[in-house]
Order: structure tokens, then sequence, then C-alpha cells
């Protein structure tokens, strides 16, 4: 072969290179869809703007919830298990390689995840806590019991000092928040002097009722409001957060309620059911049904496209994500990303 054809070759296939690098690379700032398939054991990277899956990595057995840190560069996925395993799968998003996992012990059943404050915070059902992970250490540093069953979902409020979780089998949320203690003075009959420093915080919990079998929850965007989706009830509740307690309970009959999602103006609020093949919109103001979208036989969680303008939703029975425009209020695309799609969430490079 000649040096000249030999030369056209190495440049075809540099061009080959340049040409999928294009189109397969994350750059920074561009954020991607994460979507698990409990049913094939992956985690997808979706484009958002294709709708097209970039690849795929293995994750454990039965994955259920999924965060990706700030950075973008590293996902976390909750091995769940019915509450009987005690793992979450580590991705690397960068050189799409899965990490050790972590393993949680005796906190087994992990499922809810939250990303705050440079740590992972994670719920484990079976063990009925509330735990946080630092990956700086590669140890657990917190670990706070709830006395409720099923701890499931969770929200973390900037800062770390607040925590909300669902009990689907209590049929409670608990808030738990960390408090100042008093300073500690002398003990009783000694003089009077400099109060001697003590540990200053301490945490409490606020056990709040709602319906039956809550398990999807989320916080309205101004912070006012927390509404629980209930599956065994059909119900929304309603909890004003500055009395702390239910303030409606909302009839709205959704069997088997999986997850809620404010829009991000705060104006409507998506609910999704396994036992049905409709997404639910209700108006946050009026707390009145404002539209049913078919989106297939039943659907599992729902994440908000930054920016609002679509809601993407994870249609377990039928084996896609349904993409929803939040202007038209339809189904715009349907994305494959394996059998049974569950969690899903956002991986934005920096």
């Amino acid at each position: 072969m000649s040096k000249g054809a030999n030369h056209f070759i190495w440049m075809h296939l540099i061009w080959i290179a340049f040409l999928q690098t294009s189109i397969t690379a994350q750059p920074a700032g561009k954020a991607t869809l994460l979507a698990l398939s409990k049913h094939d054991h992956t985690l997808a990277v979706v484009e958002p703007t294709t709708l097209r899956v970039i690849f795929k990595l293995p994750v454990g057995e039965d994955p259920h919830e999924v965060v990706a840190s700030p950075d973008g560069n590293t996902a976390y996925v909750s091995i769940y298990g019915g509450g009987r395993f005690h793992a979450i799968s580590v991705l690397d998003l960068v050189a799409r390689k899965a990490l050790p996992e972590i393993d949680t012990g005796a906190l087994n059943g992990p499922h809810g995840l939250f990303w705050e404050g440079g740590k992972l915070w994670f719920t484990a059902e079976g063990a009925k806590v509330v735990a946080r992970y630092d990956p700086a250490t590669g140890k657990i540093d917190w670990v706070m019991g709830t006395g409720q069953d099923r701890t499931h979902m969770l929200y973390v409020m900037p800062g770390g000092k607040q925590i909300f979780t669902t009990n689907v089998n209590s049929a409670t949320v608990s808030l738990l928040e960390e408090v100042a203690l008093p300073p500690m003075g002398p003990p009783p009959g000694q003089p009077q002097g400099p109060q001697r420093p003590t540990q200053s915080t301490t945490w409490k919990q606020t056990v709040i009722p709602v319906g039956n079998g809550d398990e999807g929850f989320d916080l309205s965007p101004d912070g006012k409001e927390l509404w629980t989706a209930n599956a065994e009830d059909g119900t929304l509740s309603v909890i004003d957060l500055a009395t702390r307690r239910v303030v409606e309970t909302i009839d709205a009959k959704i069997v088997g309620a999986n997850r809620l999602k404010f829009s991000l103006d705060g104006k409507l609020v998506l609910i999704s059911s396994l036992r049905s093949g409709d997404l639910l919109i209700y108006d946050a103001a009026t707390r009145k049904e404002f539209k049913r979208i078919a989106i297939g036989h039943g659907a599992a969680g729902i994440l908000m496209e930054p920016g609002g303008a679509r809601a993407f939703v994870a249609c377990t029975p039928d084996n896609y994500v349904a993409v929803i425009d939040l202007k038209t209020f339809s189904v715009m695309a349907r994305i494959d990303v394996g059998g049974e799609p569950d969690g899903l969430a956002w991986a934005q490079r920096q």
C-alpha cells in the first residue's frame, strides 16, 4: 500500500473518531437525563434534545432511585430489594464505568436519595432510618431513626438542617430537624460561673399523619406546602409547613399513586400511578384536577426539565419514558431506556 493511501486511511479514521466524539461527548454545562431500568439493571444516559440514549451502565439488582453529584461526574443508584438489599451503585459518568458500590451494611433497603452539602443522603427502609454518606471519606457519617414503617422517599433542605421523608406503611411524614441546645451551666448546687461549652445542637422529629400509603411527595417551590400522594386510599394530603399539619385531604381517587412533583413555577402538581394509564395534573392554587394525559398503562418516576418546558415520566409497565409537553399537555415523544423504567434524575456537567 502506498504512503499516500496510508495517509488517507489514517486521516479518515481520525475524522470518524472526531465525529463520534462530537456526537457522544457530554460538554461542560450540558445536562443529561439519567433513567433507570429495573428489568435490565442498567442506567441509561440520554441526550435530552435528541432524546437519544448515549450509553448505558450496569447497576445492581432492583435499582429504584438515582441522583447525580453536582458536578455531573458521578451517579448513585439505590439497590432496594424491597428492604432486603444493602448497596448503592456508584457510576463514573465521565469514564463511563461502574465503580465499587457502597455497602450500607445493616442499613438495609436503601431507597430515597438526595445530594446536599457535598454528601449523599439516603433512606434505609428496612432499618427505618435516614442516613448520610460522605464520599470524601467513604463512610456513613450520620444516621437517625424514624421509628416509622417503610421510610421511603427523601427531601433535604439547603444546608441539611431539615429533612422530609414519607413513611409508607405508617401513613406519616417525618420532619427531622437540627435544633440548638441551651447552653449547659454548672451542676445543681454549684456556684454560677462561665458556661461550659458542649454540643450545641441535637436532632428532633415531628411526625405528621397523612393518607394511607403515602409514597411520592414534593415541596412547593415557595416552600410553604408539602403534598403527598397516598397510594392506598387514592388521596392527596396537603401539609402547611408553617403549622406542620395537614390542611386539606383531596379525594383524588388516584389509587396506586406513586410519585408527585410540582411544576417549576409551582402552579401545577403532577401525579403518576402504577395502576392508571393517566398522568393527573392538579391546579396547586385551587387544589382541583386540571388535566389528565393518557401516557400508557401506569407510571412511576417524574422529573421536570430545567426551564420547565417538559416533564419526563417513567412508564414502568410500558417500558418507555414519556416526554410531556407542559404547554400543550400532550405526549410529544417516548424514550426506550430499557425494561421497567423507574428512577429519573439530571446530571449537569460543570
